[in-house]
């Protein structure tokens, strides 16, 4: 049998595990490329602890070079354009043809999307987002601070709760939460609404019990940097004296020229298996879109989220079904929708979410208290990624 070429666009999360899954499962007459503009992986959900300076960034990346003892070829390049239709991909480093294609380029920032918001917010979306707010939280002794979610949709939904809820106890472990009015202004009706009204209200209750001010329905339509205000596309401004952002989002340039993306720039794919409109191109993970119809406003249907958990279950049945197709397989595996989520509330303590995303006519996604044993999980669970991986 010929030997096969696997291209995988994207290291994050999904790319990293698809990649690995089909070392694993295919022999080494098959090539497979991970092809990434980064020099590194770095696990986001460690970007809060990063932002309290319980993190150096050094001990959450890892070098994608590494992966090349895993049998892993790894390309440190931008890709330019993908072409499907000549099964072909044009990077900085060369062109690549495949027999089998992996997108998985995740979601860009995009601040610049709204006016004044890239001149004065802060975010822990990004590494460099983390440390700069981490250095601007040292001088920080009081005053106005807003965490805002600028626009739909965006990445891990829990994020800018979690930002709220460690920013919270922070304040009160340094002496000046009495000095901090603290509010999260963002344009869901509840905080993390594809979950279920239930999740929603429990995260809503976190807030309200540490005295967090909760602002649903606010879009986010401009920052005067100079006033220190933002306004909202409902007429309502509020001030600041700290921004802390969610910046809109957008995908890579690659996909939005591809063909694969539809109108809004994110590709839509089967919901079970990840498959594109074009054949042997998969895609998975930020970088898709995929509607759950008739979830509370049936004229409005609701993306699955944007999270690494997603990706990498994704991630896990491409990989499988490519390997079985290339050697002859019939067996066919699906991703089913289920997904987890850990909520850190602060006090050494997190929440634990989970359950299946796909579940008709709602969600059948569970959230506990939070409790000590959860943020002790979460702690593991990078330690685990970024060992297993690497």
């Amino acid at each position: 049998m010929a030997g096969k070429t696997i291209v995988v666009l994207g290291g994050g999360a999904g790319g990293l595990v698809a990649s690995h899954e089909l070392r694993k499962k295919l022999g080494s007459e098959h090539r497979i490329v991970l092809v990434d503009k980064q020099t590194h992986h770095v696990f986001a959900p460690s970007f809060t602890w990063v932002m309290l300076g319980w993190r150096d960034p050094h001990r959450i990346s890892r070098e994608l070079g590494l992966l090349k003892k895993k049998g892993i070829e790894y390309v440190n390049a931008e890709a330019f354009e993908i072409d499907p239709g000549n099964r072909l991909v044009k990077t900085g480093a060369g062109d690549f043809v495949y027999d089998y294609l992996i997108v998985a380029l995740g979601a860009e920032l995009n601040p610049q999307a709204v006016p004044g918001l890239s001149e004065t917010a802060h975010t822990p979306y990004s590494l460099e987002g983390s440390v700069v707010l981490r250095d601007a939280l040292k001088g920080f002794d009081g005053g106005k601070v807003a965490v805002v979610i600028s626009a739909l949709p965006f990445k891990c939904p829990a994020a800018p709760y979690e930002t709220a809820l460690l920013l919270e106890y922070a304040f009160r472990q340094r002496g000046i939460r009495s000095n901090v009015d603290l509010r999260v202004f963002t344009p869901e009706q509840l905080p993390m609404p594809v979950a279920g009204p239930l999740v929603g209200t429990a995260v809503k209750q976190f807030l309200d019990e540490r005295g967090i001010g909760f602002h649903p329905e606010h879009k986010l339509v401009s920052v005067d940097p100079g006033k220190k205000e933002i306004a909202f596309e409902n007429g309502q401004k509020a001030g600041f004296d700290l921004l802390v952002a969610v910046p809109p989002h957008r995908s890579p340039e690659v996909v939005r020229k591809s063909g694969l993306a539809n109108e809004a720039g994110w590709i839509p794919v089967d919901r079970r298996t990840m498959k594109t409109g074009f054949e042997n191109v998969y895609a998975l993970g930020d970088v898709t879109s995929i509607s759950l119809p008739g979830r509370y406003r049936p004229d409005t249907p609701l993306p699955l989220p944007k999270a690494g958990v997603f990706a990498h279950f994704q991630a896990s049945v491409v990989a499988h079904n490519i390997a079985s197709g290339i050697k002859g397989g019939t067996g066919r595996k699906e991703f089913g929708g289920m997904g987890y989520c850990f909520l850190e509330t602060g006090h050494g303590m997190a929440g634990y979410g989970s359950g299946n995303f796909y579940g008709e006519p709602q969600p059948a996604v569970t959230f506990g208290r939070p409790g000590r044993l959860w943020r002790f999980a979460k702690v593991l669970f990078e330690k685990w990624w970024l060992r297993h991986w690497f």
